[in-house]
């Protein structure tokens, strides 16, 4: 029978009740797997936001929508791995029973269960692409910008009044005995500053009677101007103690660099996708084709999971999942290093995250014909032609 009119066949049978068994298996499976997961995620996720708002001091209005904005980041992913294991052990789970096996008797056989769930699949793969088009970016905007608003916040009031506090990792200790707003919405004044530092391994120490802080429009680096005081380089009593005295000085405490990167950064990844879909720039390139891949990695991976998911009866418990996991490991890792390769410019967008795809149906194409046996009776065709001839040969 051809395959053509094998999944004419199929697409017949949708309605069938074999049809809706599979589907409900796979179903059950799914919700199971998803709920198990997602729970995981979610528990990482509320620690590591803690965590962060321990670290920067994150108001407590904004960590569970923080945690729920990085949960969308997650579904699709999470979707995709419950869905393939879905389906290996709902399909495996009919061949363990024998179910399958009747079921093959019956002419019924991978064709037609990568057909029997395809109204699962359909629906799987519409949700993912408006999750990772729509819903993921509009999250990633507004994680990016309540984070903007807490650094903002707390950059406004970091410095405190009469205590001691630690910039650049402990490299730079500052006291201020008095500080007040200033009339610039992003400054502060003080009065009576003193400063430790360190300067490749030596100690200075900054005396002022005045300090502003301030944020440059250009680098986004946050500054003390420093008035009216003496620098020492050294302790007292060294040997090469130099002593600088100054009316003024800038000194760097937050450089605005890293904080730029990962702005832009935050941009693109939630950038719409339609203006994805009309820029040159690789790194929005190479967001588009993540995108698009993560709901076409559904319809490749529900194809092989059919096929892992058949089993014999008296088999190994599992080993399909185990299989799948690691083919799904490596082929969302091929995915980023994919996706980096095109952002640094060593890929052409024309060849992009697409090479993996057509790699992983190539895979998927052997394994079927592996698993039915094809490459054996071509094997046996080239062997008998060439038997054939000798024969003749010798006749």
């Amino acid at each position: 029978m051809k395959p053509t009119s094998v999944f004419k066949q199929a697409f017949k049978s949708t309605n069938t009740i074999i049809a809706k068994y599979l589907m409900r298996k796979v179903l059950v499976f799914l919700m199971a797997i998803f709920i198990v997961i997602g729970l995981v995620v979610f528990g990482n996720q509320l620690a590591v936001v803690i965590q962060e708002s321990l670290h920067i001091g994150i108001p407590v209005a904004d960590l569970f929508p923080l945690i729920g904005f990085k949960v969308v980041r997650d579904v699709p992913l999470i979707l995709s791995l419950s869905l393939f294991l879905a389906i290996i052990l709902s399909v495996s789970k009919l061949y363990k029973s024998s179910e399958a096996i009747v079921m093959n008797s019956l002419g019924l056989g991978d064709k037609h269960f990568m057909v029997f769930i395809q109204p699962i699949i359909v629906t799987i793969f519409v949700f993912i692409l408006f999750l990772t088009t729509i819903a993921v970016p509009w999250s990633t905007e507004q994680r990016s910008m309540i984070m903007d608003r807490t650094e903002n916040a707390s950059e406004f009031s970091f410095i405190k009044q009469g205590e001691f506090q630690e910039f650049k990792n402990g490299d730079i200790v500052f006291y201020a005995s008095k500080v007040k707003d200033s009339e610039k919405a992003d400054g502060q004044d003080m009065e009576e500053i003193f400063i430790y530092a360190l300067s490749a391994g030596e100690p200075i120490i900054t005396l002022a009677k005045q300090a502003q802080k301030y944020t440059d429009s250009i680098t986004n680096s946050t500054y003390l101007r420093l008035k009216d005081g003496t620098r020492y380089h050294g302790f007292p009593g060294d040997t090469n103690k130099k002593i600088l005295n100054f009316d003024l000085y800038d000194l760097q405490i937050i450089d605005g660099e890293v904080q730029k990167s990962i702005t832009n950064y935050n941009k693109v990844e939630g950038k719409g996708t339609l203006d994805l879909l009309y820029s040159d720039e690789l790194n929005e390139i190479a967001e588009l084709q993540w995108r698009l891949s993560q709901p076409l990695s559904v319809l490749i991976l529900s194809a092989l999971g059919i096929l892992l998911g058949k089993a014999s009866p008296r088999g190994g418990k599992n080993l399909g999942v185990l299989v799948g996991v690691a083919v799904f490991i490596l082929y969302n890792n091929t995915l980023l290093i994919a996706k980096s390769t095109l952002e640094h410019g060593d890929s052409s967008p024309i060849v992009g995250l697409w090479w993996v795809h057509l790699l992983m149906l190539l895979f998927i194409s052997i394994f079927y014909f592996y698993r039915h046996g094809t490459f054996t009776v071509l094997f046996d065709k080239i062997v008998g032609q060439f038997s054939t001839k000798d024969r003749t040969n010798v006749k």
